[in-house]
C-alpha cells in the first residue's frame, strides 16, 4: 500500500479515473484473457449434456456457466497471487506483477476475489442444487493450488484437479445429476493443464531452488518435467479419444481431435529440454489455440447431428 493510501480523509476520495484504473490493474493481475483455456472446454461439456438431455442450447444456463467460470478462475487467480506474492518478490521474472509493485494493494486483491467468489457462489445456486451443494468443494483445491508449492514437488497435479472441475461442473449445471462422461472430460483438461504447467515451471528453476520453491522441474530438472509433459498430453489425447466415443461424435469432433494432436506434436518440437526460448509460444499460442479449435470442431460437430438453438 502506498502512503497515499494510508492516509485517511487527507482529501477528496479517488474519482471514476482511479476506479477504472484499479479495475484494470486488478484484470491484468488475474491474467483475465487467460479464461480462454479453461472456457471452451466447459462450453463443450455443457453443450454435450444439451444435446444429450434434448438437443437444445439453453442460453441462460450457457451464461450462468460463463458467469461461474469467469467468476471461479478470477478468485482462484487473485487468491494465488495474493498467497504468492513474497515469492514473487524473490523471483526476477515475477517481480513486476501488480501485488508485488503496488500497482494493486493486497486489500483491493481481497475485495476483488471475495466479489468474484460471491459471483460464482450465485451462479453456481441459480443453477442447480447440486451445483450450490458442490461449490464449496470447488473452492477448496483453487485455495491449496498455491500453498502447494511449498509441500510438495507435485504442485501440478492440483492445479490439474482443480481445472477438471470446469468441465465437470459444466456438464453437472445442465443435467443436475452426476456423470461419469463428465469426469473423463474433465481429466482430460486437468492432466493437459497440468501437463503445460509443467512446462511453464522450466522457466523458474533457477529461482524456484533459490527460494526453497518445490515443483518437478526444480526436484527433478527440465528434461524430466518435458518428458512428463509429454506423456501428460499423451493421455490428454487418450481420454479426448475416450470421451468422443462414449459420446457418439461424429466426424467434426474427429477432425478436431487430429488438430489437436498436430498442435501436440508441434507443441512439444518447439520447446526441448535445452530450448525454451520459444516456450511462451509454446505455452499461451498453442495451448489456447488447442482449446478454441477443439470446441469450435465439437460444437459443429453437435451442429451437424441436431443440437438446435
Amino acid at each position: 500500500m502506498s502512503a497515499a493510501e494510508g492516509v485517511v480523509g487527507s482529501g477528496p476520495g479517488p474519482g471514476p479515473g482511479a476506479e477504472v484504473g484499479r479495475t484494470r490493474a486488478f484484470l491484468r493481475l488475474v491474467v483475465i484473457e487467460h479464461s480462454v483455456f479453461a472456457l471452451p472446454f466447459a462450453y463443450m461439456a455443457a453443450l454435450t449434456a444439451m444435446f444429450r438431455e434434448n438437443r437444445s442450447v439453453h442460453w441462460w444456463q450457457l451464461f450462468l456457466v460463463t458467469v461461474a467460470m469467469v467468476g471461479m478462475r478470477t478468485f482462484a487467480m487473485a487468491a494465488n497471487r495474493i498467497i504468492d506474492r513474497e515469492i514473487d518478490a524473490r523471483n526476477p521474472r515475477t517481480a513486476n506483477r501488480e501485488l508485488v509493485t503496488g500497482a494493486v494493494s493486497v486489500r483491493t486483491a481481497w475485495t476483488g476475489a471475495a466479489v468474484a467468489l460471491v459471483v460464482f457462489l450465485g451462479a453456481a445456486a441459480l443453477l442447480n442444487p447440486l451445483c450450490l451443494a458442490l461449490a464449496p468443494v470447488a473452492v477448496v483445491p483453487m485455495v491449496v493450488y498455491p500453498y502447494g508449492k511449498r509441500f510438495t514437488n507435485f504442485p501440478h497435479a492440483i492445479l490439474g484437479l482443480a481445472q477438471a472441475i470446469g468441465p465437470t461442473g459444466a456438464w453437472l449445471a445442465v443435467t443436475g445429476a452426476w456423470s461419469w462422461h463428465a469426469v473423463l472430460l474433465g481429466l482430460a483438461v486437468g492432466i493437459w493443464i497440468g501437463g503445460f504447467d509443467l512446462i511453464y515451471a522450466c522457466q523458474d528453476v533457477t529461482a524456484d531452488r533459490a527460494n526453497g520453491v518445490k515443483s518437478v522441474p526444480a526436484r527433478f530438472g527440465t528434461a524430466a518435467a518435458i518428458h512428463a509433459t509429454r506423456a501428460a498430453h499423451l493421455v490428454t489425447t487418450v481420454l479426448l479419444v475416450a470421451f468422443g466415443l462414449l459420446t457418439h461424435a461424429g466426424a467434426f469432433y474427429w477432425l478436431g481431435m487430429v488438430i489437436v494432436a498436430a498442435a501436440f506434436v508441434y507443441e512439444h518440437t518447439i520447446v526441448r529440454p535445452h530450448d525454451l526460448t520459444r516456450l511462451n509460444r509454446a505455452f499461451f499460442q498453442v495451448n489456447s489455440f488447442i482449446g478454441i479449435a477443439l470446441f469450435v470442431c465439437a460444437l459443429l460437430d453437435l451442429a451437424v447431428r441436431g443440437l438446435g438453438v
